[in-house]
């Protein structure tokens, strides 16, 4: 063969092998472009469902409303703290608008949790009465009632679309164990049920009933409720968990205030990180053979000097008539407890 005409045949032949590889390389990038692009869409859908907030991750739209303007040199409250250091609104009678708030809150399902497990069962039926005539009103509520006594849940008439979700759990010999698995039950349900199901979770004591208007003002990631036997005292006083072998250890030079352990909550996605990190911070104290000094609302208490709540509430959401005298300071009253013989309904 001539080499001239060999040389032209294996030019031709290494220009058709590049042009091969430049239209493979070119199909292997979009190819690697289409998979991180659908990566990046299927992180961005999970980060969106997972850990994103009506009130955080968008600005809600709200409708034409009309209502008086607020007046910047003419603050609503003088006499109370509205602000936490960290910026957390601390919500009190006057220092909110509840039309402005249910617009922007609208399309919402709101979860609230409650424990009716041996004699406690017998608050269940003026909790859930009392609730549909003051809690969230005009919104969607599921109401899900963890109890060892599924057929003692009573039936009672519900706004449109409200439910009560019956869960049958185990009950415990001592009420302390009761009070403290029920970190353990709620992050359970989160993780099975509630994240497909609500949007909001409300945990509350059940020995108690609403006497005044609790709605969507409580909403936030995470919100905790000022204890009303410490509201106005200093760190000096709080009972905190004090032993430092224990998860739920503060020191008495920190705090910022107690928070009560029958009224908190968030997202979702928040209150299972919170009632996870609970858990397992009971179970290592209970390993090293320890039970913290108030049981779960020690706790709480730890998890939220380290996480602070994006909202507190005052002591209007949570007051006891027969053990406190009520301040001019609290203008209204919304849940307050029932009396009781405490000792009779613990120990049986």
């Amino acid at each position: 063969m001539d080499p001239r005409e060999f040389c032209r045949k294996s030019a031709k032949v290494s220009l058709c092998s590049i042009l091969l590889c430049a239209v493979l390389l070119g199909f292997y990038s979009q190819l690697t472009h289409r998979v991180v692009l659908r990566q990046m869409q299927l992180e961005k859908k999970e980060s969106s469902e997972g850990d994103c907030h009506l009130d955080t991750c968008r600005i809600p739209e709200v409708p034409r409303l009309l209502y008086p303007k607020a007046q910047l040199l003419k603050p609503t409250r003088v006499d109370v703290l509205v602000m936490t250091p960290w910026f957390a609104p601390i919500i009190w009678d006057g220092t909110f608008d509840s039309a402005i708030l249910d617009a922007q809150f609208r399309n919402i399902t709101i979860g609230l949790t409650v424990f009716a497990i041996k004699k406690y069962v017998v608050f269940l039926k003026l909790f859930l009465e009392t609730a549909e005539k003051h809690f969230m009103v005009g919104h969607k509520v599921n109401y899900y009632v963890f109890t060892d006594q599924p057929a003692a849940v009573p039936q009672i008439p519900l706004q449109e679309g409200r439910q009560v979700v019956v869960l049958e759990v185990r009950n415990y010999k001592r009420w302390q164990d009761i009070s403290m698995h029920r970190m353990e039950m709620i992050s359970n349900f989160s993780q099975r049920r509630f994240l497909r199901e609500v949007h909001y979770l409300v945990c509350l004591d059940v020995d108690m009933k609403f006497s005044d208007h609790v709605g969507v003002e409580i909403l936030a990631p995470l919100f905790g409720t000022l204890h009303p036997g410490f509201y106005a005292g200093d760190r000096q006083s709080f009972t905190y968990e004090r032993r430092p072998l224990s998860q739920a250890y503060i020191p008495r030079d920190e705090g910022d205030f107690y928070y009560a352990g029958g009224f908190f909550g968030g997202s979702v996605p928040e209150v299972y990180r919170l009632t996870v990190a609970c858990h397992q911070a009971m179970m290592a104290d209970q390993a090293n053979g320890i039970e913290a000094v108030w049981h779960d609302e020690s706790h709480l208490n730890r998890y939220l000097l380290h996480h602070k709540p994006s909202k507190v509430l005052s002591p209007e959401y949570l007051w006891d008539e027969q053990m406190l005298q009520r301040p001019p300071l609290l203008r209204k009253l919304r849940y307050v407890a029932v009396p009781k013989n405490h000792a009779e309904i613990r120990n049986r």
